[in-house]
């Protein structure tokens, strides 16, 4: 049984909690895949560095994991051994550097294909990264991560 207040049908209301559920979902990520609420001590310090670091790291894992997956979001759980599970070598040839993951997962042809995707796309950028900035770059990079968002749209200038 369901008792409210809000003058919605059930499939409004039903879409209410589902967004809810969504929203906290990111901190129960956090949390339980991230090691987020998993350290305590007295120095209060200590505990807001590692707070924001994992935070960091989150926000960077997210970004590209984005990336190699635009449309749709992956939990560590999954995409971290799915992700980095590869060993990888480094050759230097012809003033050129050369990076070559081999993948033992079961899905290693769609690891190859998103981190394809991802080389291309920063192989792209370093050719005009000298006439950007610094910001039109990150620009650049939150774009194509958050294209299922931005629908095409470029994100734009902060005040």
């Amino acid at each position: 049984m369901l008792a409210t207040s809000l003058d919605l049908e059930v499939r409004s209301l039903a879409q209410l909690y589902r967004d809810r559920a969504d929203a906290e979902n990111g901190f129960d990520e956090l949390k339980n895949q991230w090691g987020w609420g998993g350290f305590t001590t007295r120095d209060l310090t200590r505990c807001r560095h590692m707070a924001r670091l994992i935070a960091l790291i989150y926000d960077w894992w997210s970004l590209f994991v984005r990336l190699a997956d635009p449309d749709r979001h992956r939990e560590a759980i999954t995409s971290r051994p799915l992700l980095l599970h590869g060993v990888a070598r480094q050759t230097h040839h012809a003033g050129q550097t050369r990076l070559t993951v081999t993948s033992h997962h079961g899905r290693r042809e769609a690891v190859a294909a998103a981190l394809r995707r991802i080389a291309g796309f920063f192989r792209a950028l370093a050719q005009s990264a000298e006439q950007l900035t610094a910001e039109d770059r990150w620009r650049r990079i939150l774009a194509e991560a958050l294209k299922k968002y931005l629908h095409g749209r470029k994100p734009g200038r902060q005040p």
